[in-house]
């Protein structure tokens, strides 16, 4: 299992944000847990001397451009990133240091999959440079993938048949469990199973971690398959969860 950094940004500055809360238009709605003094390049620039990579950088709404390159010129080719992506502006985003760009409501379009924007995508990345996002939320039984902010509902059901079907169209999954994200309150047991038991890909979970031990649970649910993001926990974000004691665990992983 690897620890995959990230970079939130919102107006510009780093935050982390407790996920359900984000929507559309309407940032009095939004939960902020963190907003950071330091820039974008600095957290980026921190990820790198520490030998940090595949984590990524996510802009949260408009008028993070220019905060979002000036992360991946500091550490290029170490971060994806994702964010309003489609073909337009995919190549921008790539030329700029980006490893490989995020993709989620492009692709899931009017509550399904757009295999027309998939392909149309894909000639501007290839599959080798996609990361196709399945952050999700849990309905009845099942998780099911959320867009437009995580606000809505499709119809995609996160399970085998999906993370295979996906798995020839891109490098990697990023999946957010959207219901725990930014909240500290414990880990998606079942989600982080689901996906080290069927995901053919590399995948990151990100969502609910509040203390070192979840990082033992992850690896052991996820079977050492699953990576993971940590955000509001850390320190480095206002959370309890030193940084250090993370790269420490890290090391001591074989």
């Amino acid at each position: 299992m690897k620890f995959r950094p990230c970079i939130d940004l919102h107006q510009g500055k780093v935050v982390q944000i407790v996920g359900a809360s984000l929507q559309e238009g309407n940032d009095s709605s939004l939960t902020i847990n963190f907003s950071s003094d330091s820039s974008p390049a600095a957290y980026a620039e921190r990820y790198k001397n520490d030998g940090l990579r595949g984590g990524h950088v996510v802009s949260l709404g408009t008028g993070n451009q220019q905060a979002a390159l000036q992360a991946l010129k500091a550490y290029p080719d170490g971060l994806q990133y994702g964010g309003g992506i489609r073909p337009e502006n995919a190549a921008e985003f790539l030329s700029a240091g980006a490893s490989h760009v995020i993709v989620t409501s492009y692709v899931f379009h009017d509550g399904k999959i757009s295999m027309d924007r998939l392909e149309a995508l894909l000639k501007v990345t290839g599959a080798e440079r996609l990361v196709l996002d399945l952050s999700c939320r849990r309905q009845g039984d099942d998780y099911f993938v959320v867009t437009d902010r995580w606000q809505r509902f499709t119809s995609e059901k996160v399970g085998p048949e999906l993370l295979e079907m996906l798995s020839g169209y891109c490098a990697e999954f990023l999946v957010h469990g959207v219901d725990v994200e930014g909240k500290r309150q414990g880990i998606e047991e079942e989600l982080i199973s689901l996906l080290g038991e069927h995901s053919p890909l590399p995948v990151t979970y990100a969502g609910g971690v509040k203390n070192l031990s979840d990082l033992d649970r992850v690896k052991a649910l996820g079977q050492d398959r699953v990576d993971l993001t940590i955000g509001s926990a850390l320190d480095i974000f206002g959370g309890d969860l030193a940084y250090q004691d993370v790269l420490d665990w890290l090391a001591q992983q074989v």
